[in-house]
């Protein structure tokens, strides 16, 4: 479910995989590394959702 998420977002800002990977998480191969059954912690999982939403509200403001 995240993960779907993760790929609308990436698709609707045109953000690279890695570049969103880097800003949430200084992991550059979080979502490769989630195509391919990885798991998140729960506090990760909140960093990424509050990440999306923040950064959707503030190309909004823009």
């Amino acid at each position: 479910m995240l993960l779907r998420k993760i790929e609308r977002f990436l698709d609707r800002t045109g953000m690279p995989a890695t570049k969103f990977g880097r800003l949430v998480a200084h992991d550059p191969r979080l979502v490769l590394d989630m195509r391919n059954g990885r798991e998140l912690r729960r506090a990760l999982t909140h960093r990424v959702e509050h990440f999306m939403n923040i950064y959707s509200e503030t190309q909004h403001a823009a």
